[in-house]
């Protein structure tokens, strides 16, 4: 259900900077998904439709991309994909990793009119 409270902020983003920049329109949006973030793109768009109704942005398209989880070795410096939770080092087997992609949630961009 985060994905209402996520809407609306990209909601909100997205009008306020089409108005700053003298926009009559919103054509498309670019938002980034780290695969860790938790959210639904089908709900994102679901919510848009309805939170966009009547402002300059009604029919606009959302894109995504999708960030995979990456992770780094802190023993051997090996960065690797992480598959189905397995956070194990492919080299070294060390479970000391941190995280370097994959919380990723942001607007990339926006085409106006």
């Amino acid at each position: 259900m985060h994905e209402l409270a996520i809407t609306q902020s990209m909601v909100n983003l997205v009008l306020d900077e089409a108005q700053k920049n003298g926009a009559r329109k919103v054509k498309s949006i670019r938002l980034v998904l780290g695969e860790l973030s938790g959210v639904v793109g089908e709900c994102v768009e679901f919510y848009f439709s309805l939170m966009s109704k009547d402002t300059m942005a009604e029919g606009a398209t959302i894109y995504f991309s999708t960030v995979p989880t990456q992770a780094r070795c802190r023993q051997c410096s090996r960065l690797f994909e992480v598959k189905e939770f397995d956070w194990i080092c492919p080299d070294c087997q060390s479970v000391s990793l941190e995280l370097v992609a994959g919380n990723e949630l942001f607007v990339e961009s926006i085409e106006v009119e």
